[in-house]
């Protein structure tokens, strides 16, 4: 049932496929330097097998730097399931997964991601202790991770404005592309801290909604990274940033939730050279692996708040050593990430 495939770069790519349950996809571990390979799972429709063990890797990666900069012990891993085309038993399919997580022996550890909720995750833990984002008990972190997401946004936005635009969030516009669990939630903090906000969502229903709590302005998703405001926040999936949407930017700052929002390489050095300020997204997003780490070490929501809290500074300290540099912050955060996990390494040659 698991083919174990090695790849380049990748300490394991592993293809799911088992027609029974309709479990189709790749979990792809890109390194366990720091510890066991943490990373949530995807399910969502890809057009190929190819197409999802490419973003599969590209978030795995991610996660490597993600958890490295988090001062996790955990390194990086992504699991991305294709979504059935026709009626399917999501149990089972879960079921199916939480054998495959299982199978790796530890090496690998799942949790909810775009695509999956908490329940799913209560049925992969019928078949493997190895994973987290499941129902919080006992007063120790857990639950679904959205909130913590959102809020390691807020604090990175927070002190990123303060430093690239010299300005209080009550004092600016901030454009959100994608309103769900952390879009929504990021919302309503950035309306709570007196921000404007501008919205666009592929869900016009749930778009509308949170636009009519909190008085927003309503743009087309095709016109989202173009609106009129000061900080642009992709909360949707990745590859919003590229030529077109840098050049058509007015916003001078980018923060959000989404992964891997950078088109490829060129567009960091886009937005640097149009004077775009950018905090990489596996900084600012790491509050939701951050409490699914806390859960899967027995922690409290205390221990996951306090490594949350600290992603405003880690921001700052990217942003103004970029500064110093002339670099693209997110050149500097990956050789930041770079750094620690090949300590690691060494440590454990």
């Amino acid at each position: 049932m698991f083919e174990a495939v090695n790849g380049t770069n990748f300490e394991e790519l592993v293809r799911l496929d088992e027609p029974r349950s309709g479990l189709s996809g790749v979990i792809a571990i890109h390194s366990t330097a720091l510890g066991p390979a943490a990373g949530g799972c995807r399910l969502w429709q890809y057009p190929s097998d190819d197409a999802a063990l490419a973003d599969a890797c590209r978030l795995a990666e991610g996660m490597s730097y993600k958890n490295a900069l988090a001062g996790l012990p955990f390194g990086g891993a992504k699991a991305v399931l294709r979504l059935p085309e026709g009626p399917f038993d999501r149990d089972e399919l879960f079921r199916a997964f939480g054998r495959a997580v299982r199978a790796l022996d530890g090496r690998y550890v799942t949790a909810e991601d775009v695509g999956t909720r908490v329940r799913d995750m209560e049925v992969v833990g019928e078949e493997t202790r190895h994973v987290a984002g499941r129902t919080a008990r006992g007063g120790l972190a857990g639950g679904d991770p959205s909130p913590w997401t959102a809020l390691g946004v807020f604090e990175a936005m927070t002190v990123a404005a303060r430093h690239a635009l010299g300005a209080d969030l009550s004092e600016l516009t901030v454009a959100v592309q994608g309103t769900g669990n952390v879009g929504g939630i990021l919302c309503r903090m950035l309306a709570d801290a007196g921000a404007r906000l501008v919205l666009a969502d592929m869900d016009p229903a749930r778009r509308d909604r949170l636009a009519a709590i909190h008085g927003a302005r309503i743009v087309d998703v095709a016109d989202i990274a173009a609106a009129e405001a000061d900080i642009f926040a992709p909360c949707a999936l990745g590859g919003v940033l590229d030529a077109q949407s840098i050049a058509a930017m007015r916003a001078k700052l980018v923060c959000g939730a989404a992964n891997n929002q950078l088109a490829g390489p060129e567009a960091a050095a886009l937005l640097l050279e149009r004077g775009i300020a950018y905090v990489p997204d596996y900084v600012a997003n790491a509050g939701g692996i951050i409490n699914v780490a806390a859960e899967y070490l027995g922690e409290g929501p205390l221990d996951a708040e306090a490594r949350v809290m600290a992603i405003g500074p880690r921001v700052a300290t990217i942003l103004a050593q970029a500064a110093r540099e002339g670099q693209p912050p997110s050149r500097v955060a990956d050789r930041m990430a770079q750094d620690v996990i090949a300590s690691a390494a060494r440590l454990a040659a």
